[in-house]
């Protein structure tokens, strides 16, 4: 059994923020070619509610079975279940819902994401926020930016945590024709 990997995958501006101070996410544009070259790759990551417009109402799960996202993100979404073709487990203290297929958990993520990782599965998609991802640096295993052409000045960072310096490995960069590129990065 091969262990599961924990992905960062999120969009950013040139400057690191993935919403604006106002939890804002709209300013990050929706270029067609990265998303062409990204719903392929990984079409889980389409929101279900846009599965069918985007035409991938029956495509396979391919690399995430499970998404987590914090309760900032989770709220943003507007969807009660954004992702209810994937596990969904959302990260908050406050946050209580009783919707059918979306987990809240209220524990340290550290211990619940590497029980997740010791769980058969498909990788575990982290979708965001900033403050979720500087708790779980340690546990990410990769991080896949699309690193999008405007600068925010401000606003929610990509890791919002303590000065913890991780080292980690470009492995693949990839630049599209609307400015925007894809930056690939593994744990060193």
């Amino acid at each position: 059994m091969r262990n599961r990997t924990l992905t960062y995958y999120i969009g950013s501006s040139l400057d690191g923020y993935i919403a604006g101070p106002g939890d804002e996410y709209d300013a990050l544009p929706i270029e067609p070619d990265v998303s062409a070259a990204m719903n392929e790759a990984r079409p889980e990551t389409v929101p279900t509610a846009f599965r069918e417009l985007a035409g991938l109402a029956d495509a396979p799960i391919k690399a995430f079975d499970t998404v987590l996202m914090g309760g900032g993100t989770y709220r943003a979404g507007g969807n009660p279940s954004p992702y209810s073709h994937l596990r969904q487990c959302v990260f908050s203290t406050t946050l209580e819902t009783d919707v059918a297929g979306v987990e809240i958990v209220a524990s340290d993520p550290v211990a619940f994401v590497r029980g997740l990782k010791a769980e058969a599965g498909l990788g575990i998609w982290l979708c965001g926020g900033g403050k979720l991802a500087g708790a779980l640096i340690e546990e990410i295993d990769e991080i896949i930016v699309k690193r999008y052409p405007v600068l925010f000045g401000g606003g929610i960072p990509m890791f919002d945590g303590a000065y913890d310096p991780t080292r980690f490995t470009l492995v693949e960069n990839r630049t599209f024709d609307s400015g925007a590129a894809v930056q690939t990065y593994r744990k060193a």
